[in-house]
């Protein structure tokens, strides 16, 4: 997990809404979060394999935040146990 993952995260959390990896470059950048559309792209991927981001629109690649991923947020599962996850 990175400080980006939890940008990503607390973003999509806070907002509860689904986005996709360009709505959230453009809506972080918005709030002065610097993360590069390409990581977004990258990071959606990893935290969707873990389980904390469901991909709601295939075609369009929208993401929402899963229960898990507000578990992890709220400090519920440490990121050390999600290493192992694939």
């Amino acid at each position: 997990m990175t400080g980006n993952d939890d940008s990503i995260l607390e973003f999509l959390g806070e907002r509860d809404v689904a986005l996709s990896p360009r709505g959230l470059d453009i809506n972080l950048g918005r709030e002065g979060v610097s993360i590069s559309y390409r990581t977004i792209h990258r990071r959606l991927k990893q935290l969707h394999e873990k389980g904390l981001v469901e991909k709601v629109d295939e075609e369009r690649g929208w993401y929402i935040i899963t229960d898990k991923g507000r578990a992890y947020l709220a400090g519920e599962i440490d990121a050390s146990e999600l290493e192992n996850d694939p």
